[in-house]
């Protein structure tokens, strides 16, 4: 039995009134972080690879089915707007298309060759990434990706909840986020969901600031899609160059974003 399906800690969780069950879930999500703190080393050496890769002008493609696939789409849409990258510089594929994001489409997750042709459409070569997400590590529509996409020459990742799993044997880097079984038995959307967004977070995080995006601990190129981001991006140009908020407007409305306007500030003065 693979540590996904092992049966929960807890037995008659229907007997357990509302305060019992949300203190027992959360018992077992504080061990999530230490399951990913394990797989550091493995997640440092792959993301390396990865910015290697995207200075060169490279993507990072996410494929899952579920509630994997789902997390790598969330992970990928909040770049362009946290980063100011373009929406084809990280994307996530879900079995089923985009259906499947709000809709489980049956059947799509086992076809084997149904990912590779997704990515096929993309014209994957030797500069991109495809991480595969699976917290069983036996998805076949993420094994049938991972693998076409390496014969491809594309560098693979792997994020998995079971130790030697199929995905970590298939791919170049293998992250395996062992956190046990679930607080309901097999419902991996818990603490493996929760496990497989924090390495996603890790991964999105740390490439954008080794491609430079982010400046001190600010998001200097962020998309200004509302007026909390814009009144962000003023308090971003205060502290980073002597100029009144309402100088720092002006700036901002003249040159577009946060890097652009600290530049020409400082090319002036």
């Amino acid at each position: 039995m693979t540590t996904t399906e092992s049966p929960s800690h807890f037995t008659d969780l229907e007997k357990m009134d509302v305060k019992e069950i949300l203190t027992n879930i959360n018992s077992e999500d504080k061990t999530v972080p230490l399951a990913v703190e394990k797989e550091i080393e493995t997640i440092k050496n792959l993301i390396e690879q990865i910015v290697v890769r995207m200075k060169k002008g490279g993507r990072l493609f996410y494929i899952g089915a579920g509630t994997s696939g789902r997390l790598g789409i969330l992970d990928a849409s909040e770049c362009p707007p946290t980063y100011g990258v373009p929406d084809t510089m990280v994307i996530g594929l879900i079995a089923g298309g985009d259906m499947a994001i709000r809709k489980a489409v049956e059947n799509a997750e086992d076809n084997t060759e149904l990912a590779w042709k997704d990515l096929m459409e993309y014209n994957i070569n030797e500069k991109d990434t495809v991480i595969g997400i699976a917290a069983s590590g036996k998805t076949p529509y993420v094994l049938g990706g991972v693998l076409a996409a390496k014969k491809g020459k594309a560098l693979t990742g792997g994020i998995s909840c079971n130790k030697n799993s199929e995905l970590s044997q298939a791919v170049d880097f293998g992250i395996e986020l062992l956190v046990g079984s679930e607080f309901v038995t097999g419902s991996t959307r818990m603490k493996s969901g929760t496990a497989q967004k924090l390495v996603l977070n890790m991964i999105s995080t740390t490439v954008m600031i080794q491609l430079g995006k982010v400046k001190g601990n600010k998001m200097i190129d962020m998309q200004l899609s509302n007026q909390k981001l814009v009144n962000r991006a003023i308090n971003m140009i205060t502290d980073e160059v002597d100029v009144s908020k309402k100088e720092a407007a002006i700036l901002l409305q003249a040159n577009g974003s946060v890097r652009k306007s600290i530049d020409s500030y400082l090319a002036n003065y």
